[in-house]
């Protein structure tokens, strides 16, 4: 499915019908233009991201193409809501998993997923954050199959990124097609920020009026650190690293500033659990905090997203969340999870190793499009490796179909092509809920590639959604 084509590969759906006259009338060369002007643009801005397999570990100008997505505002309703309902579910099943279980005691979540998980953290036992809420910040991935449905492909509630680039999109989408934004009501972005802010300064401790807020970053080298410096500005916080928070006696965090210790009230964390605090976790971090765990269990700073949420982020728990929808909240699932089979049992083991060949396998817990084999674009060695990592370990293994990725029109060296892409939109969950308007676009700007991360060589586009169409030559 092509998402601006008709099946007839000519005539433009109704969103789209502006843009698509507006691109013939502009031209291929004027459009190849303006797309020179947009990474001028992100040079001039510094807008980067660093790829870490190829070894050079080096900064490199974020790809962007110029071609927006279109998306009507009557469609992003249905996706808004699937996605509260989600993190609502999701965030219900975290907060029981670490208190009082029972989805496990009533049957609904086998007992042997959670012993295997890698992301249950013990020391959270107990906890219970404010509004019950764990993942305050995700991002779930979303992809259109052929037909025309959005189906949820993952949940990353750990320390989801890319929220930035989504923001900085709209910027340079602005300037590139000025004329397009006249004519198009296309939903804002940019109040990502400020809610993102409210929802960090709700999780202070009660008694704090006005919260000093900090992103907690691993440090210049790390690949989303654009993201983090980016985030910090545009919330007001301090940008700080392990080595700038302290832990009192008191079980309270300080920064250290020019001027003495000074309280902090709630951190921003885009440190993986297992790096968070040497006194619980690893020992011999170097970016984590000693006693942040003591800090935050006794109330005294808040933790986004909160030490193990990530029991969420797996794969193979992926595939039990409509059910965790019917369970906590009594409602049928609004966006369907992609049919998944669960290796842990055997005759959906027996199948996916019988039918290798036509599936995606999945590890638990990998990121990014690492450890993923597409069955009928591997090689035999491939699918046979992928068989044996199956069999050594099947609890860590999910497969699914092979799904027809939607398309859309892409600027390329030969002219405009269709390429593969998703979505993922960014859900911020507290005491409300707020939904970015629309998403980051991720495009597989290889032929026929359905890995769209920009480090294994995707790019991105901004996404519109809009709510009123344009006629033909508006």
């Amino acid at each position: 499915m092509d998402e601006l084509l008709e099946p007839d590969g000519v005539t433009p759906r109704p969103p789209a019908r502006g843009l698509m006259a507006y691109l013939d009338q502009i031209g291929i060369e004027e459009l190849r233009e303006r797309q020179q002007v947009a990474e001028l643009d992100i040079l001039t801005m510094g807008i980067t991201f660093t790829v870490y397999s190829d070894g050079a570990n080096i900064d490199r100008a974020w790809p962007f193409d110029v071609i927006p997505r279109i998306i009507s505002g009557t469609e992003w309703a249905r996706v808004e809501k699937g996605l509260s309902q989600r993190l609502r579910a999701l965030n219900a099943f975290i907060d029981d998993i670490y208190n009082d279980q029972r989805i496990i005691a009533d049957g609904v979540f086998p007992i042997e997923l959670l012993n295997g998980s890698s992301n249950f953290r013990e020391q959270c036992r107990g906890v219970r954050p404010p509004f019950g809420v764990w993942a305050h910040i995700s991002g779930s991935d979303l992809v259109r199959d052929d037909d025309g449905q959005f189906y949820v492909l993952e949940d990353n509630l750990r320390v989801p990124s890319g929220v930035s680039y989504l923001l900085e999109n709209r910027a340079v989408s602005k300037r590139t097609f000025a004329e397009l934004f006249q004519s198009y009501s296309i939903r804002p972005v940019d109040a990502y920020t400020d809610e993102l802010n409210k929802l960090l300064s709700s999780l202070a401790p009660q008694e704090v009026q006005n919260p000093q807020i900090v992103v907690l970053t691993p440090g210049v080298f790390n690949s989303a650190y654009f993201e983090h410096s980016f985030l910090a500005q545009r919330i007001g916080a301090e940008l700080v690293e392990g080595a700038d928070l302290t832990v009192g006696t008191d079980d309270c965090v300080y920064m250290r500033t020019i001027e003495g210790l000074e309280r902090v009230h709630v951190i921003y964390r885009r440190i993986d659990d297992l790096f968070l605090d040497p006194e619980v976790f690893v020992a011999d971090s170097m970016i984590g905090v000693p006693g942040l765990m003591r800090a935050w269990k006794a109330g005294n700073v808040g933790i986004a997203n909160a030490p193990g949420a990530g029991v969420a982020d797996d794969k193979v728990v992926y595939a039990w969340v409509p059910d965790m929808i019917r369970y906590y909240l009594g409602e049928e699932p609004i966006l369907p999870n992609v049919p998944t089979y669960r290796c842990m049992y055997p005759e959906e083991c027996e199948y996916v190793i019988n039918h290798i060949s036509e599936l995606v396998v999945k590890p638990a817990n990998e990121s990014g499009g690492y450890g993923i084999v597409i069955g009928n674009r591997a090689t035999e060695a491939q699918l046979a490796a992928a068989v044996e990592a199956i069999r050594a370990d099947p609890r860590n293994f999910v497969a699914q179909p092979i799904l027809a990725l939607s398309t859309m029109p892409t600027l390329v060296d030969a002219g405009i092509a269709a390429r593969h892409i998703d979505l993922r939109p960014f859900i911020l969950t507290g005491r409300n809920s707020y939904v970015t308007a629309g998403g980051l676009t991720r495009v597989a700007l290889v032929e026929g590639s359905l890995i769209v991360n920009s480090s294994q060589g995707g790019g991105s586009k901004d996404t519109w959604i809009v709510d009123l169409h344009p006629s033909v030559g508006a």
